[in-house]
């Protein structure tokens, strides 16, 4: 009887141990939306500064990262 208890407390050990083993592991994997998303940059005409493109003004193929580089600029 002592040898069942020690088995069955071994394999509870062992069985706990390897479901822990695989909750650490498996990472959920990243979604395809976010690995091939890509945002285009930019860079301002007046100071050099990298901004995303979509918050970039842009006048005759000129980037300008706010309305005061864009004055200051001539464009």
């Amino acid at each position: 009887m002592k040898y069942l208890l020690f088995f069955l407390l071994v394999g509870y050990v062992l069985w706990r141990w390897r479901d822990a083993q695989a909750r650490r592991g498996a990472a959920p994997p990243p979604k395809q939306a976010e690995q091939s998303q890509t945002i285009e940059m930019v860079a301002c005409a007046h100071c050099g500064v990298h901004l995303p493109v979509v918050q970039a003004l842009t006048v005759r193929s000129a980037y300008f990262c706010s309305a005061a580089h864009q004055k200051a600029h001539g464009a």
